[in-house]
């Protein structure tokens, strides 16, 4: 997708593609990805054509919002390697990583979904686990994490929180952060 890009954009196009992006973010979020594409248009307070200059189809608009969103998850989980408290780190990225979630709504599993060949998962995905099981294990070796979890104890709440329904989406976040302290109190040693 970065090929369908000028190496350097106008300040306006910047500005335009900010708003379309994150029109399309909060749409997808809150209504799934069956949004036609002249209302995230509208939403961005762009014209149609603007929208399809910078996203020629609905697949490249959604892989971009879905890269932003990767990369909001690999900063999250890079925060928490950072961190030199082993438990804190671990703590909030359970916590972070939650509360993306909930405020996304399905849109990862929307989009695996509807686009599976957009974007190599698999890489992504191995990536992030390595990086998840680091932290596990700087906290276990801390004594910090009970010994006996593994990654797919943490696999398994991260899916348990995704299935988190509410009627609005601030209730949903205070949701998942009430899954997240009962989860992270099952996980600590």
């Amino acid at each position: 997708m970065a090929d369908l890009l000028p190496q350097k954009l106008r300040s306006d196009a910047r500005d335009n593609r900010a708003r379309i992006l994150e029109a399309a973010r909060e749409v997808f979020a809150a209504d799934g990805l069956d949004v036609p594409m002249r209302e995230i248009a509208r939403r961005a307070g762009v014209g149609p054509a603007t929208l399809y200059r910078r996203f020629p189809t609905k697949e490249l608009l959604v892989t971009a919002v879905f890269t932003d969103q990767m990369r909001a998850c690999y900063a999250i989980v890079d925060e928490g390697l950072a961190d030199p408290d082993p438990w804190h780190g671990f703590a909030s990225m359970v916590e972070n990583l939650f509360e993306l979630h909930a405020r996304d709504r399905g849109f990862t599993a929307a989009f695996t979904s509807a686009f599976p060949h957009a974007i190599d998962f698999a890489a992504d995905r191995e990536r992030a686990l390595r990086s998840i099981a680091a932290l596990i294990r700087r906290a276990q070796e801390a004594g910090q994490v009970r010994s006996d979890v593994v990654l797919d104890d943490l696999v398994l709440v991260l899916m348990a929180n995704s299935g988190i329904r509410a009627a609005s989406p601030e209730a949903r976040v205070a949701a998942s952060r009430r899954f997240a302290a009962l989860a992270l109190r099952g996980l600590r040693a």
